[in-house]
């Protein structure tokens, strides 16, 4: 049935919930509220106190006026057997034609004492003999759109109440009986009719229970469908392992080494590695790529490492070929972008597909139709929540006949409850420590009235030859967002401020050869103040850098002002981080968090609670999870949840047996399966 042809929709509503997202029956079953306001609790008149009440009362008189400037005022007196109240409506005419004197009605609203006398203000009203729709019950409050509201929602949605409780179920009996959830059709009731705050808790955790379910079942037949897979076995060789590490100039902490390790082991395997490794900033992810790079290439295999950005393909690519040099394999590895000349493409092109060049670093030209693989081995993807399914796929394509081995880089810290949703399908591997020599970056929040003493301790720092990253959230100023732009900055502090230092700009809108010149102007110390916006969020490597100063720090979330921390600090010298905020107002909880910890994975999990998915990964990719009413912060109801599609899949169940969840499932599999 098309929406517009249930009671109380019509074409011109079906039209404003289409805005609000509901295009099908489905949609509107499952268009849960935003929240819920508590009048389901009926007092006597005489025992009312100030604040939100509901009464079951009878209207004695109502009547209506207009006032001065044409303001209209409906009031009613209403009784039950403890005493009277009056109602008072502002602007709201329809109501003395509307009620029925002598007729019993639920009332809710807010009650006070005005003048003296008891009264109730612009009350919802129902007649007592009526379902309740918007009075004496749990309101659910829904999304609105200009000419919706949610009381025309609550009225739609009553008179879906038979189609709801007659919901078929989706999930198995098993894992309904095991994990002790009520039907669904009694949970989709009453996520829209709550009897009681027990009652939509429930309901929420069937609901939650049933989203985590879908997604789990999805990544687990995608790990086990990726298990019957077969790659390439890359041996592992014990006397090149140990020419690389100690040729490297600093030692491995022991992380790296377990990490390594598992990365080598699986890798012997002929079932296709499917692994990410997550550390925080400066943990040495990079190293632990290469060491499982140079086995691939030592056993005549390709190696493709794509990043998001040109600036951090390049940076990937001289730091490869530093590790490299030592173990005689530095003129294997190329770089592909975006931005190579094309006469220099079309040799790189032959040498790709010759197998000369065995490391290739790039962007997203790695997996365009002209690039062609000899021999694929293994795929090294950094920041790959910043890559779509899509093109993760193209890149393992390409090596032909067997799956590649796939290692995934992060310096996003996973909340345990993303890695088990979003990530489900993924082995993941943690470093957890940093380098030894790394001091803890010390963070402070600065007021904007304290910049003139902020600029003195910085421009000591700079005495001492050190640099600073400045990064602002615009690039150019804007009449409706309050924060300094980075052009601004960039003039303050090279005209005024810091007039005398060698400052530069550097921002997402410049063409990438200029780009590149600043980025490499800084890295040589040819710049002591780089201007930025967050295009150096990620990967770039400046070790004498030390200050990072974030203007406008307010405005960023924890996950990334932390990643921007990570940007200095990354050498010998005591590394600073500087939070200014646009205003005098009291720091946020995030900024206090940031100010007080340096744990990526605290912190990330903070960001999650306060902000969501979408912070951490961005919300075209947190909105595919799809997740209406479980929250990705209940560690308890995803672990059940996951642990119960495990159970489902080794039980050996049919899916197919039940439709709608077998539908979710495959559009979850479309969208995860990393494959």
């Amino acid at each position: 049935m098309e929406l517009q042809n249930l009671k109380g929709v019509g074409e011109a509503t079906a039209k404003k919930l289409a805005i609000l997202g509901v295009t099908s029956l489905s949609d509107l079953l499952q268009f849960y509220p935003r929240r819920y306001d508590d009048y389901s609790v009926i007092t006597k008149i005489a025992a009312l106190k100030p604040g939100a009440v509901s009464i079951e009362a009878t209207i004695k008189q109502i009547t209506g006026r207009y006032v001065r400037r044409g303001m209209h005022i409906t009031e009613a007196v209403v009784s039950d057997e403890t005493g009277s109240a009056r109602l008072v409506w502002f602007n709201q005419p329809y109501r003395a034609n509307a009620t029925k004197v002598n007729q019993p009605y639920f009332i809710s609203g807010t009650f006070e004492i005005s003048r003296g006398r008891p009264v109730i203000t612009n009350p919802a009203m129902e007649r007592a003999s009526d379902f309740p729709v918007n009075a004496a019950r749990i309101i659910p409050i829904y999304r609105e759109t200009k000419g919706l509201k949610s009381s025309t929602i609550r009225k739609i949605m009553a008179a879906m109440k038979a189609s709801i409780e007659a919901m078929p179920e989706n999930l198995p009996e098993s894992v309904i009986a095991s994990n002790k959830l009520i039907p669904r059709s009694s949970a989709v009731s009453a996520m829209h009719f709550p009897a009681s705050l027990d009652d939509l808790e429930e309901a929420r955790r069937r609901l939650g229970f049933e989203e985590v379910f879908g997604l789990s079942l999805a990544s687990v037949l995608n790990k086990r469908e990726a298990a019957q897979e077969k790659t390439h076995i890359i041996p592992f060789d014990d006397v090149l392992a140990k020419n690389f590490v100690q040729a490297l100039p600093f030692t491995l902490t022991d992380a790296q080494r377990s990490v390594s390790w598992k990365i080598l082991q699986d890798m012997q395997n002929d079932m296709p590695m499917n692994r990410m490794v997550e550390g925080d900033v400066g943990s040495g992810k990079t190293v632990v790529a290469a060491l499982a790079a140079v086995m691939a290439i030592k056993h005549g295999y390709q190696v493709a490492l794509m990043a998001p950005t040109e600036l951090l393909a390049r940076q990937h690519a001289e730091t490869i070929y530093k590790l490299l040099t030592p173990v005689d394999m530095q003129d294997q590895v190329a770089l592909l972008t975006g931005s190579t000349k094309p006469k220099d493409r079309t040799a790189l092109y032959n040498a790709i597909a010759s197998g000369k060049s065995k490391f290739i670093v790039g962007t997203h030209a790695l997996i365009t139709d002209k690039v062609d693989m000899h021999n694929l081995g293994l795929v090294i993807v950094d920041e790959q929540h910043r890559f779509g399914v899509e093109q993760r796929k193209a890149l393992q394509k390409k090596a032909g006949g067997r799956m590649p081995h796939v290692l995934s880089m992060t310096a996003t810290p996973i909340p345990r409850t993303l890695a088990l949703t979003l990530y489900g399908e993924l082995d993941i591997s943690i470093i957890a420590q940093k380098p030894s020599n790394r001091l803890p970056i010390i963070t402070e929040i600065i007021s904007p009235n304290s910049r003139a003493q902020l600029y003195a301790k910085i421009d000591t720092e700079l005495d001492s030859g050190r640099q600073m990253f400045v990064v602002c959230p615009l690039i150019s100023e804007s009449e409706t967002v309050k924060a300094l732009s980075a052009e601004k900055v960039y003039e303050q502090l090279s005209t005024k401020h810091f007039k005398n230092r060698k400052v530069g700009l550097l921002h997402g809108k410049m063409k990438p050869d200029e780009k590149e010149s600043i980025m490499n102007s800084f890295a040589r110390g040819e710049l002591d103040i780089l201007v930025s916006t967050t295009v150096i969020e990620v990967g770039v490597d400046v070790p004498n850098a030390t200050v990072m100063m974030v203007e406008g720090a307010e405005r960023f979330g924890l996950a990334q002002m932390h990643q921007l921390r990570g940007r200095v600090g990354r050498g010998e010298h005591q590394g600073y981080c500087y939070l200014i905020m646009s205003d005098s107002k009291e720091p946020s909880r995030r900024l206090r968090a940031l100010e007080s910890s340096t744990d990526g994975f605290k912190l990330s999990e903070l960001d999650l609670e306060i902000r969501g998915p979408g912070a951490i990964y961005g919300q075209s990719q947190s909105g595919q999870l799809d997740l209406r009413v479980a929250k990705l912060t209940d560690v308890h109801l995803i672990e059940s949840a996951r642990n119960a599609a495990v159970a489902f899949v080794d039980g050996g169940e049919a899916l197919a047996n039940y439709p709608a969840l077998a539908a979710h499932v495959a559009q979850y599999r479309s969208i995860t399966n990393l494959n």
